[in-house]
């Protein structure tokens, strides 16, 4: 099965995720499909928080691929954000 999930980069004690299109039997840090955005949590002042390609995000969906509960709920704020 397809899953889209974070997977983790960054340093110790600063995290930075990658938004990827991944088979759900690889490990966690493993080969992705696809990158289709970023999430950091700790963002600084002009710094981006969260970066998604929704029409990626809509395509892999579209195709079968399950979101995990925190991309889920990531994709929902950022399509209230685009909006607002």
């Amino acid at each position: 099965m397809v899953t889209i999930r974070l997977t983790r980069r960054g340093a110790t004690n600063q995290p930075f995720y990658h938004v990827v299109v991944t088979d759900s039997r690889k490990r966690q840090g493993g080969a992705s499909l696809e990158q289709v955005g970023f999430f950091n949590p700790i963002a600084r002042k002009g710094e981006p928080k969260l970066k998604l390609d929704l029409a990626r995000i809509d395509y892999w969906v579209s195709k079968g691929a399950q979101q995990s509960d925190r991309v889920r709920s990531l994709v929902r704020d950022y399509r209230k954000q685009a909006t607002a």
